[in-house]
């Protein structure tokens, strides 16, 4: 379809350890289009993290094929992965790792310059995402600086910064209470929705799953609906 940003055709992956042979991934597909956002849930060692890595072509299924914005990724040199994952794809991990000696707004500037964004462009865009995310204030704040939340804010919008077609996220309320981790995903899905970024996101919280648009299991290697 058009507004297809991500399809996983027949994912496979398997792992050897202790002697055996373990196969984690087992055929996955799936679809998730511009502005939705899907929750990906499923137990401690389904496969969830190895699923998001495959996703964002930080490793390599041993089968299937990654489809990002119409381009088939199963075939593409690493210089040409690595321009995906920069230009068409943002991550939010459980630890927001930001980088320590910079503030709020170089840190949301740096992966907009890398790209090639001139530096004006580059200090609007941050301070237009960090505004959105509540931070105005907190712009010249290191991340020592800053709260849990406030740094994981941070992190959202450093994703955020180069327009991705697709927003991946590993556990990234994990690290926070819920309280906080409510506000945190509810700024998250409301900007991947008005920024049109399809959203894929895993999570142990079933109650924060409910708060995306689908939700999706991953047990037995296998994706099924919720």
């Amino acid at each position: 379809m058009s507004n297809s940003i991500l399809q996983l055709k027949d994912i496979h992956r398997h792992f050897f350890q202790g002697g055996e042979d373990l196969h984690i991934l087992k055929g996955v597909n799936l679809e998730v289009r511009a502005s939705e956002t899907v929750s990906l849930v499923g137990a401690s060692g389904a496969g969830k993290s190895t699923l998001l890595h495959i996703t964002g072509l930080l490793e390599k299924a041993d089968k299937g094929d990654v489809i990002i914005d119409g381009v088939s990724c199963n075939g593409l040199s690493d210089i040409r992965r690595t321009r995906i994952r920069r230009n068409d794809i943002g991550f939010v991990y459980q630890f927001h790792h930001l980088l320590p000696e910079f503030t709020a707004l170089e840190n949301v500037v740096m992966p907009q310059m890398i790209a090639g964004v001139g530096r004006k462009k580059s200090r609007e865009r941050a301070e237009e995402l960090l505004g959105k995310m509540g931070l105005s204030e907190r712009l010249t704040h290191r991340p020592s600086q800053l709260s849990g939340g406030e740094q994981q804010r941070v992190a959202i919008a450093r994703a955020l910064a180069n327009r991705p077609r697709l927003l991946l996220a590993d556990e990234p309320t994990g690290n926070l209470d819920e309280a906080t981790g409510t506000e945190v995903l509810r700024i998250l899905l409301d900007l991947a929705r008005e920024e049109g970024t399809a959203a894929l996101l895993a999570t142990h919280n079933n109650e924060f799953a409910k708060k995306t648009g689908r939700c999706v299991i991953l047990k037995d290697g296998t994706l099924h609906d919720s």
